[in-house]
């Protein structure tokens, strides 16, 4: 790690020690129970603080499925306090590899929400690609100048035609191709549904909607819904937003076909009860999250420092 990211790093953790040593701490703490905490994970790239993570969920909050969430948020009965929902964005297959032999031994419900154009490919996600072949040299109009992280957020800021057009722009001029990712297979897919883990959609391939066309947002909606149903047997019923960018003819569109929940990303507790079930909020965090930041995260006062510092 250069110099710099080790410094960075390095006041990260100070400040996420100082918040946790907060008297803020306990105050935060006690309203967060009256709150539910919907942790958005992806994949699990350190399997042994995840398991830390979910050993102390499994002591000190009250971990509750998605069908028990969609129950609250239908009928505007609160779920319990403390009440803690961990969902896994992309279907990642370190889901199945990592988080899921934790999952079951700690008795943790999940959902699980997938790009389905992925699964049974080796195609690695458009956001890894397109950061992999900026760093070998590719080169697109709208991304001229950009480095690797600046040229993904461009990305998703645009249009989503131009994404496409740009995208295909840094394949032809990368002087190496990204590599190949194994994605889970059908099979895999069931195995996660067969071990109860709720399975939802995540679109066919993981565009930010608010820059669809309409045709485009149908599309991405209808195939993710019919190829889920066709693999699991069963239609899906939640949905999380790619990126947590909302989109009200998103919201129609679910409505139409009979989802029950959608989560953002916005980095905020849910009400015990939620008002608005195809917007329900999620704290981010991911496997690697240091158990300081973790219990912040969980309080609330990491989110409210992230607000203030200008965060989204």
């Amino acid at each position: 790690m250069p110099t710099t990211d080790r410094a960075a790093a390095r006041r990260r953790r100070n400040l996420d020690a100082l918040l946790r040593r907060s008297p803020l701490q306990p105050v935060f703490r006690a309203r967060a129970a009256r709150r539910l905490a919907v942790l958005g994970y992806h994949g699990i790239d350190d399997p042994a603080a995840f398991r830390a993570q979910m050993e102390r969920l499994a002591r000190t909050a009250r971990p509750v499925g998605l069908e028990e969430v969609a129950r609250a948020a239908e009928h505007r009965r609160p779920l319990p306090a403390r009440s803690v929902l961990v969902t896994f964005d992309d279907g990642d297959r370190t889901v199945l590899t990592e988080a899921l032999p934790v999952l079951a031994r700690l008795g943790i419900p999940a959902a699980v929400y997938v790009i389905t154009d992925l699964i049974d490919s080796d195609h690695p996600y458009w956001w890894t690609e397109a950061a992999h072949l900026v760093a070998h040299g590719a080169r697109a109009e709208p991304l001229r100048g950009l480095g690797p992280t600046a040229a993904v957020r461009r990305l998703k800021s645009l249009p989503d035609p131009e994404r496409r057009r740009a995208l295909a722009e840094l394949r032809a001029t990368a002087a190496r191709q990204a590599p190949r990712q194994r994605q889970l297979s059908s099979a895999e897919l069931r195995t996660l549904a067969d071990a109860g883990l709720a399975i939802g959609s995540h679109t066919a391939s993981h565009p930010c909607l608010d820059r669809c066309t309409d045709a485009d947002l149908d599309a991405q909606l209808v195939r993710a819904h019919d190829r889920l149903t066709a693999l699991t047997g069963r239609p899906p019923t939640s949905f999380a937003y790619p990126n947590g960018n909302y989109d009200p003819r998103a919201d129609r569109v679910l409505r139409t076909l009979g989802y029950r929940t959608g989560f953002l990303f916005d980095h905020r507790h849910a009400d015990l009860a939620p008002a608005h079930r195809l917007r329900i909020s999620r704290l981010r965090v991911n496997s690697h999250t240091g158990r300081d930041r973790f219990d912040t995260i969980l309080s609330g006062l990491h989110p409210a420092v992230h607000r203030l510092r200008g965060g989204s």
